[in-house]
């Protein structure tokens, strides 16, 4: 083992499937250094460019949502802030979505599964004629070893990092991470070419990633839980134009959370002539979750954005549209005897690490 001031590169090949303090690090580096990452994608490699349905039912849950790492930052002390700076991201030419039975915030509607191969190009991915979806990369998995022994699936988000899937952590983005214990131990992983704010259907667009980032140790800027500072104005790529709005309202925020995405997909099947399969993959790369209104209860809302920069409206919101011609074929397939809806954490028992 040994530390270094100049650049670490971490191999595809060096990842784990838990967070644990009790993993080896790869490698001990300065506070202040830089690491490049090379991630595959978060189907640990089983999906690629060529995949259909029926890779979907072949999959090894088990190995799904690996992180690359870890890393040893010299200093860190529990009690002590990791800042993680964003200084690249470089995704394949390729990226997928599914709907994965078992998961997702409407899993329980979604019983079959679907997928959709994306190309990616020249910073833009196209979904059917007349919707294309900006790409704006980053790693949904930024996180560090918990305090706590034993191991912590990679599926969940926890105050150390993880499975945080949010989407303005970008290039030039900072990440403020609590440490709990010696070195830290950071790793990342599952790439996105571009996500929604909620990633509804569970996937975003999955994606091989190349990742920069510089790691540096605080002593006096304690968090208690993940805090962040945006490269710059939000989705700067999307939020350039009008949106269109669906609400969920109700006691129960997860519920309205539920109905206001219910509600877009039935707007997106409506406005585009799309499937239920594929106005759900949508929503997952491309419709923000919001909260809108949290103070008057015993009701919350939820509001489910979509850009109509990147999802150009084709008819007045309540008008016709019922019909029509589908803009475009979407390569999705839906298969009608998929088996294995449990949760996909579930599958997960003990923490695994390649060489």
């Amino acid at each position: 083992m040994f530390t270094t001031g100049r650049t670490v590169h971490v191999a595809r090949k060096q990842w784990h499937l838990a967070w644990d303090h009790s993993i080896p690090p790869i490698a001990h580096i300065a506070s202040g250094a830089t690491v490049d990452f090379d991630c595959l994608d978060a189907s640990c490699g089983q999906i690629g460019p060529d995949a259909t349905v029926a890779t979907l039912h072949a999959l090894d849950f088990s190995q799904v949502d690996q992180v690359n790492g870890p890393i040893y930052v010299e200093g860190a002390e529990p009690g002590d802030t990791l800042e993680v700076e964003f200084v690249d991201f470089q995704p394949a030419d390729w990226g997928w979505t599914a709907v994965i039975p078992g998961f997702g915030l409407l899993a329980d509607e979604f019983t079959e599964p679907a997928l959709k191969i994306w190309q990616l190009s020249a910073g833009w991915a196209e979904f059917a004629a007349g919707i294309r979806i900006p790409l704006e990369p980053f790693c949904g998995e930024v996180g560090l070893a918990p305090g706590v022994v034993g191991p912590l699936s990679t599926i969940p988000p926890y105050r150390h990092g993880g499975n945080l899937d949010t989407k303005h952590l970008t290039r030039g983005a900072k990440l403020y991470l609590p440490v709990e214990v010696a070195g830290a131990l950071y790793s990342m992983g599952d790439g996105h070419a571009a996500q929604g704010d909620g990633e509804v259907c569970g996937t975003a667009i999955e994606t091989p990633m190349r990742a920069s980032v510089r790691l540096t140790v605080y002593k006096d800027r304690p968090v208690a839980e993940p805090q962040f500072r945006t490269a710059g104005p939000l989705a700067q790529r999307t939020n350039t134009a009008a949106y269109h709005a669906t609400d969920g309202i109700g006691p129960d925020i997860r519920e309205a959370a539920r109905q206001a995405v219910r509600h877009m997909i039935n707007h997106l099947q409506r406005e585009y002539d799309l499937s239920a399969a594929e106005a759900y993959m949508l929503c997952s790369v491309a419709v923000d979750l919001k909260l809108c209104e949290v103070v008057d209860l015993p009701n919350y809302v939820v509001g489910a954005f979509l850009p109509l920069r990147d999802v150009p409206s084709r008819h007045v919101a309540g008008g016709g549209g019922g019909g029509g011609e589908r803009q475009a074929a979407v390569l999705v397939a839906v298969a009608h005897d998929f088996v294995g809806k449990q949760q996909i954490h579930s599958l997960r028992s003990s923490p695994r690490q390649t060489a």
